[in-house]
């Protein structure tokens, strides 16, 4: 098929840059979207009803902006929301989830841990994705506090941010886990902060790229001889200047920005 009109992302704040890099000049050049609901985030605080409602909202905002698809660039949002977004809704609808599959397939040590928030790890979907997965090997998890947090606030490489993942992350290196999943769409942009404490010789799994590639499926979209750059419109309802000014230090990305008032 051809690129659709546009293509809609969100997440609770600034975190699904972390997979809407990926769609710059991978879709044909379909207008991008972007919602960062930061006046309500993190999601993985609120409960399950909040995060169902607060999506609802913003994929209708987001098809009435023209959106033929949407990417719930959250993995709290798709653990607590994507399977009611699905039935309200006709449209390709694409969820996070907790990459365990290809750790388990990339693991040497047979040890992998899951970093996430607390309502990703509660949920069905992933106690789901941990039994059909993770029989055969062993599954650490952690509740990183604070880390998205952190992202929020721009604040990736301070000694702040390099205790945080050490708390969590120093235990399981000693135990001898090899490949890490990054379940949280913040958790990419502290990768750097992640190798210091675990090494380059650990596997981070980051489902963005895979994400993508199953919206290009999805759609229908070939692989273009010539990538064509996607424009790209943000909306929050938080800061609109904060937010451009995130999306220019996390990814690069000079866009213009919106307020949402839904």
């Amino acid at each position: 098929m051809s690129s659709p009109s546009a293509i809609g992302f969100f997440d609770s704040g600034v975190g699904g840059f972390s997979v809407l890099r990926h769609a710059l000049d991978a879709v044909g050049g379909a207008p991008l979207l972007y919602v960062a609901d930061s006046a309500f985030a993190p999601y993985g605080a609120r409960s399950a009803a909040e995060v169902l409602q607060r999506s609802r909202l913003i994929t209708r905002f987001l098809l009435e902006q023209g959106a033929e698809a949407i990417v719930v660039a959250c993995n709290t949002a798709t653990a607590m929301a994507v399977e009611g977004l699905r039935s309200e809704f006709e449209v390709p609808i694409i969820g996070m989830e907790p990459a365990i599959k290809p750790a388990a397939q990339v693991t040497r040590s047979a040890s992998v841990a899951v970093l996430a928030t607390s309502g990703t790890l509660a949920s069905d979907r992933y106690a789901r994705l941990r039994s059909d997965h993770g029989r055969q090997i062993e599954v650490h998890e952690r509740i990183c506090r604070h880390w998205v947090e952190a992202v929020e606030e721009g604040d990736l490489d301070s000694p702040r941010v390099f205790d945080l993942v050490n708390a969590e992350l120093a235990p399981l290196h000693q135990l001898g886990v090899d490949t890490y999943v990054l379940g949280c769409t913040h958790f990419p942009f502290l990768a750097p902060a992640i190798r210091a404490v675990v090494g380059e010789g650990v596997n981070l799994v980051d489902p963005g790229p895979a994400v993508i590639g199953q919206l290009r499926r999805r759609l229908g979209l070939l692989p273009a001889q010539t990538p064509s750059a996607s424009p790209v419109r943000l909306y929050t309802s938080g800061s609109p200047a904060q937010l451009q000014r995130h999306a220019q230090r996390l990814i690069g990305l000079s866009a213009p920005c919106h307020p949402l008032s839904t």
